[in-house]
């Protein structure tokens, strides 16, 4: 009798997110060098790396007061743009009037997919309130078979997945990623592996531990679950990461991974 296929196996056989094949290269924030060098998660960011040839871009989310989803990293306006102050607290008709870089409005979610139809978004939820309106935003515009979420939250991941069902792809949490790392450190304890998410998207190292490396990979390979390191910004750390057998590169320095897959054979991706 065959063994039955885990969740996370049927996810990646059937979703149209993970089709193609690796590496996969995901411009962070979107393309923001050169003239676009502090423009991180703008709509100008994300045109550029589409542009550059990405098409994986990651991204974050946020909510305003009024439950519209908008893309930025931080919980305050004040690192990236003209604006001031946490965005949960304002609306959305305040924020909109915050300027990336001093230029360009912020945008939200839904502007950036139906700006750019044929990009697949990686999107970490930053917030618990972002939670709803992001999925109905998913919903709205048909974005499932492109749209994965993250979130640094084992609580925020389970609403997401009860909220969207199946059709929403999702890395796993801390504690789904931290039962595979020790499933790789100790494999003759036979843990198994009941985790959630069909990614595991997780820096090389966490404080003095070692995240990333060929026991992670082999326990990843066992479970059916794709790697994807964060956030790479030297080549030879690239190329020592995809000769080890990484899934995915998450990098600001897009530039330096595109030359690097195209010296390898290997651009476009997917």
């Amino acid at each position: 009798m065959s063994t039955p296929m885990t969740h996370t196996e049927r996810v990646q056989i059937i979703h149209p997110y993970l089709t193609g094949t690796h590496p996969r290269a995901f411009a962070h924030r979107g393309w923001h060098l050169d003239d676009l060098h502090d423009m991180e998660n703008s709509l100008s960011s994300f045109r550029r790396a589409a542009a550059e040839g990405y098409s994986y871009i990651e991204t974050d989310v946020h909510a305003t007061v009024d439950g519209v989803v908008v893309v930025h990293h931080d919980m305050r306006l004040d690192r990236t743009t003209d604006g001031r102050g946490p965005i949960a607290r304002q609306p959305w008709s305040a924020v909109r009037r915050a300027k990336i870089g001093g230029r360009e409005p912020v945008s939200r979610l839904e502007d950036v997919l139906e700006e750019l139809p044929d990009v697949k978004f990686n999107v970490d939820i930053k917030s618990s309130d972002a939670v709803e309106p992001f999925v109905r935003v998913i919903e709205r515009f048909g974005a499932y078979e492109r749209v994965a979420a993250a979130a640094f939250s084992d609580a925020r991941l389970a609403r997401l997945r009860r909220l969207a069902g199946p059709k929403l792809i999702t890395a796993m949490g801390p504690r789904s990623v931290a039962t595979l790392w020790a499933n790789g450190c100790w494999p003759w304890l036979g843990l198994g592996f009941s985790g959630r998410g069909a990614m595991a998207q997780v820096p090389v190292r966490q404080g003095v531990l070692r995240v990333v490396d060929r026991a992670f990979l082999q326990a990843a390979a066992r479970a059916g679950i794709e790697v994807h390191a964060w956030t790479i910004n030297d080549q030879n750390h690239m190329r020592a990461l995809l000769d080890l057998g990484v899934h995915g590169i998450v990098t600001d320095r897009p530039d330096l991974l595109r030359a690097l897959l195209i010296e390898r054979g290997a651009w476009p991706p997917g």
